[in-house]
Formats: C-alpha cells, structure tokens, sequence
C-alpha cells in the first residue's frame, strides 16, 4: 500500500534547497538492499536523495508495506526525527543511491534557523504521520477487556503519547483466541500490551515499563536546568516553547503525557486562530512539536512527589528517586475533575465511568445511551462529540439554564442535536450493573422524582481538584489546595525578599505557577497559554537579578 502521491506530505526539493542544506550533510552511496534506518532505531539520519530510489516500508500487520518511494529531490522523515522516538518505519535503497545525509541534531538547527525550509519539513512531517494513522498503522498492540480499568489506564496513556495502537477487545475481537494462543497468553493475565519493534510482550504493565517498551521515555540530563516545567498542559506547553525558542535550558515533565486536562477536549472551538476547532489532543501535540523543535525535552510518565530548595537552587524529586535540579521551576501541573461518589459508582471508575471524552471513550459508547454530568465546556464538549457516536446523551446539570456557565455557541450546538437531552436540576443518585454500567438513578430537585435510565458509560465533568500535594510544606496554597502567586504571596506576609513577587510567582522565589492550578487563573486554553508565555518573561527577569 503506498501512500497517494501529496504534494504537502511528499514535496521535492530544488537545487538551491538542497545546495543550502548540504553544507550540514554527508554525501553518502547506499549500495541497492542497503537500510538507511530501520524501524525501532533511535536518532536516525535524515536523508535528501540526489539519485536513485529510496523505499519505507512498515510492518505493523506482520507483512513488509511499501507505503513511500522516494526519489531525486525527496526526503525521509517524520515527527518521531523531532521528538526523539525510534522510528516507526524502514527506510532502504532498492536502487543502488546517493543520499545526502543530516543528523537529527543538525535537522534541528536546520529547522530553528531557516523557516522557509522549516515550513516544507514540518508540514511534511505532520502529513505524513497523520497519513500513517489514518492507514491503520499500529506499532502497538493491545489485548485486553472493554470492562477493565487497567485496560482502559493503557489505552488512555498510549492515545495521549501518540502511540499508534490497535485494540483487541477480549470480549468482541474475533482474532483474540489467536492472538492469546500465539503468545501463549491466557484470558485471566491480560491486558497485555505487545510491542511491535521490539517484539515484547509485557503483562499489564505500568505507564513507566510502556514508556521503556516503546523506547519513547528519555533519559534526563542532571545538569542545572534554567527552567523545569511541571505538567505539559497548556501552560506547561506554551512556557517550554517560549522558554526554549529564547534560549533556556528547558525540561518538561509530565505524570502521563503532553495535553494536561484540555487534552482530553474532543473539539475546541473559540481558540483564536482555528475557526474550525481542533482536538485537545492536537492543539498539544502542535505544541510539543514546537516545543521539540526548539530544544526543550518533554520526559513522560515523570511523577514529581516533592520540591526543595537549597543554595538558590531548586530540587524536584521525582518516584523513582532521581532528582532534578533548576534554577527556576514552572508549576503548571494542571487540575483533575472530581471523582464521582455515589453508590454503586467505586467499580466502574475507569471502566463505564470516565473524565474524558476522547477517541478512547467514544469507540466504547457507539450505539448506546450515555449520561454527562457537568454544566461547563468540557460538559458540552463532550455532549456534542458523543452525540455523532452515541444513540442518546443525557446532560444532567444542577442548575436550571445552561448559559450560566456554558459558552453560548455550546448551547446552540447542544440544543439543535436532537439526540441530547438536557435535565436541568438533575443529580445522579446511583449506578446500576454488576460487570458493566447498566443504568442509574436520576433524581430532580424541582419535581423531587427519582427515575432510573437506562446508559452503558457515565462522563463526568464536575469541579477540579488541582495537582499539588507534592507541594506540601514549601509552597503556599488556598484552602482547595490552588497555588497563591503574586499578590496573594505578598498580602500573607510569607514573602521575605525586598522586591514585590512577580505576577506568577509563588511565597518561594524563583518558583512560578501558570494555568488552572493557580489560584484566580481564568479556566481557559487562551489563558492558561497566555500564562506560561508570561511566565517565561518574569524567569528571565529573576535570572537576570539573580
């Protein structure tokens, strides 16, 4: 299966292209039957072809696929070059070839310095992994059932990497007999997860023994960093490209991966810049790109459990042991939704009960009948994604008018899909099935009757609780556990400095907070980007007087 010629994934360089970019490469001959990289291989070249033919081909299905020719003037490539993941494709000569060959190192400096060069790559780049994606590509494989928690943990994590996976449905696949005998795997020890590259089968493994699997967790640098972001959501994204794009040293750590709470937005609509929307989930991983692109490291899963400061320097400690060290630390860990508590709901969390609305959920839910809980965007997000999947979505909110809280362009969408059903003044009460979500009780506050539906998942999209128990003792919070910055900092009297806090920074110099896990930060992407951008101008400030 090769890919339809496109002029956006499969450009050809000119000359005078190719002139400028050989001064950073090698002219090499590659003997026809030669590999140039191979699937599985970290910090592979790049290469520009002067002549003869250059094929990759993928082997996700257990057949070889030529999916790509390259010829004079065509380069390989793709985003695993810029974030540092093995490659996912084989690149080789089927003719004997004169390749000019670039580093990953140089490809970037390449990318930072020349942007009209920049545009042609990246774009190429971004078109050719969706192009993957879309083919069915899958460098993993997953086995494992549609009612376990664990299943769905893996899942979850793989989705938010950008794994390419296929899921085996241990109770719907017809092929997972197969597959189970083949690996000699029984019912009972699944979910396990096989990896491709490496042809590694691992039983219900951790968000950590993936990472390795998959070759995709990096190992840190203990020198000083300049700037150790925590948590790659929005903020988190936005100061590690601003961070990295002006020079700093940049780390970016995040307990499971890039998107933080709006990565699990199924369509954001009012972002300035993209009238048609985008997922979370892409908004992010643009990000990440960029961020990559200029230097900055993401390390994911990475679990910060405590923060230190010593001799004007700040120590983050991580639940392996490592320790890391900066000059100045961002926290941007984000905030989760709470957890539903109500009967019968503790054995469905993360198995019919779900705080996002992604691809992950959404493929479970097809035909069904689905109850959202939750008046805000995330809440109508989800009710207008579910609603192209779902037979039937409830929107259960408090209150009696959605406009309260819910932008109005939602509301609209929300009330011309005939398939979504809004009960105001409505509380789930309790949920019904033994292995699987089977209904729930609905109460409602103005009629006081309790009724009971039929649904097969529950969403959940009701306050936030923000990460910062690995805060403890060293930063100050508000009695929801929110971090004080600014102000807050200087009106407690805890700040100890003859300068005023900067705007984002927190009782402990040096130490900053952006997005929604400050305190009186607006709950928005714009916001929370505009946050960690702003951020980065008060770091260089500190740095500069320290």
């Amino acid at each position: 299966m090769v890919f339809t010629p496109n002029p956006t994934a499969f450009p050809k360089l000119d000359d005078a292209q190719i002139k400028t970019m050989s001064q950073w490469a090698k002219l090499k001959v590659i003997p026809a039957g030669s590999r140039l990289y191979y699937e599985g291989e970290v910090n592979f070249s790049f290469f520009i072809v002067k002549s003869g033919i250059v094929k990759v081909m993928e082997n996700s299905r257990g057949l070889k696929e030529v999916i790509a020719v390259h010829e004079a003037g065509s380069f390989t490539g793709e985003i695993a070059m810029l974030t540092g993941r093995p490659a996912i494709v084989t690149a080789y000569a089927e003719t004997d070839c004169e390749v000019y060959e670039i580093s990953a190192e140089d490809l970037r400096r390449i990318l930072n310095e020349m942007p009209r060069l920049s545009e042609i790559l990246l774009r190429a780049f971004i078109a050719r992994r969706e192009m993957i994606e879309e083919s069915g590509f899958a460098s993993v494989q997953v086995i494992g059932s549609r009612f376990s928690q664990e299943t769905h943990r893996i899942r979850e994590f793989l989705a938010k990497n950008k794994i390419p996976y296929r899921w085996i449905d241990l109770e719907r696949d017809p092929q997972v007999d197969q597959l189970l005998a083949q690996f000699k795997i029984t019912a009972e020890e699944t979910p396990v997860v096989i990896c491709i590259n490496s042809n590694r089968v691992v039983k219900n493994p951790s968000n950590t023994q993936m990472a390795e699997c998959l070759g995709i967790r990096k190992p840190l640098d203990h020198t000083v960093f300049d700037l150790v972001i925590v948590g790659a959501g929005p903020a988190g994204l936005a100061a590690a490209v601003y961070g990295a794009s002006e020079g700093l040293k940049t780390l970016l750590l995040d307990r499971l991966g890039p998107g933080g709470q709006a990565g699990t937005s199924s369509m954001i609509e009012n972002y300035m810049g993209f009238p048609t929307g985008l997922s979370g989930a892409d908004l992010a991983n643009r990000a990440l790109i960029q961020a990559e692109k200029f230097g900055a490291t993401l390390s994911a899963p990475a679990d910060v459990v405590r923060l230190s400061s010593e001799n004007g320097y700040h120590m983050l400690h991580l639940d392996n042991g490592e320790e890391i060290s900066a000059k100045c630390v961002l926290i941007s860990a984000g905030v989760s939704y709470r957890r539903l508590a109500v009967e019968g709901s503790e054995r469905f969390e993360g198995a019919g009960i779900y705080y996002a609305a992604t691809p992950v959920e959404a493929e479970e839910c097809r035909s069904s009948q689905v109850l959202i809980i939750g008046g805000g965007n995330s809440a109508g997000q989800a009710a207008v994604y579910l609603a192209e999947r779902a037979s039937k979505v409830f929107l259960l909110i408090r209150g009696d008018r959605l406009e309260k809280s819910m932008s109005q362009y939602l509301v609209r969408r929300i009330e011309q899909t005939a398939n979504i059903e809004i009960r105001r003044e409505t509380e789930i009460k309790k949920i019904h099935g033994d292995r699987s979500i089977t209904g729930a009780d609905l109460f409602c506050s103005k009629t006081k009757e309790m009724e009971t539906v039929s649904c097969m998942a529950v969403f959940v999209f009701v306050g936030a609780t923000p990460h910062t128990q690995w805060l403890s003792g060293v930063i100050q919070v508000d009695e929801q556990g929110f971090v004080k910055t600014g102000t807050q900092v200087w009106e407690s009297g805890s700040w100890t400095l003859r300068r005023q806090p900067y705007f984002l920074e927190t009782n402990c110099p040096g130490i900053f907070a952006a997005g929604d896990v400050r305190h009186g930060s607006i709950k928005r992407v714009a916001s929370a980007v505009g946050e960690g951008s702003m951020a980065v101008q008060f770091i260089h400030e500190y740095l500069a007087l320290s």
